[in-house]
């Protein structure tokens, strides 16, 4: 899939950055103990993250997967408040505290179905059977939280 092509398709309000280079990749793969599925890995290969014109990401950069699962998964006050991160890979928010991801699980993303993080419930709901379902329906609204 082109996915600038795809994304431009449904709207052009969208920049893309260079693709992610081969260490970015590996680093996801490498800090967060986990196989990325294959639609995520074209998306970074063609474009190292979404943004709108503010700067607001459809798709995180690598560096911000990294970066934000890691925080998730490691910071000490959530450990009393939230069930465990391991078990989600996140690569988008909703702007309002909420994450989207997939789900890991034993290390792998076993199929592309992408999941609502709720950060006031903590709640963990399907929202889309695929990346390209969810660009799609978060684009045009049909997707809320």
């Amino acid at each position: 899939m082109k996915w600038r092509n795809y994304i431009e398709s449904i709207s052009k309000e969208y920049l893309f950055k260079a693709p992610a280079t081969n260490t970015n990749i590996t680093l996801i793969k490498k800090e967060l103990n986990v196989e990325l599925p294959e639609k995520l890995l074209e998306l970074l290969r063609e474009t190292n993250g979404i943004f709108d014109k503010y700067e607001c990401p459809l798709i995180w950069s690598a560096e911000q997967i990294v970066e934000d699962n890691l925080f998730f998964r490691n910071f000490d006050d959530y450990k009393d408040i939230y069930m465990p991160f391991d078990h989600l890979l996140f690569f988008s928010d909703a702007g309002n505290g909420d994450l989207f991801g997939y789900r890991v699980l034993n290390g792998r993303i076993r199929d592309d179905e992408i999941y609502a993080w709720n950060h006031e419930d903590d709640s963990r709901t399907w929202i889309s059977s695929s990346i390209e379902s969810f660009v799609k329906g978060w684009i045009t609204g049909e997707i809320t939280i």
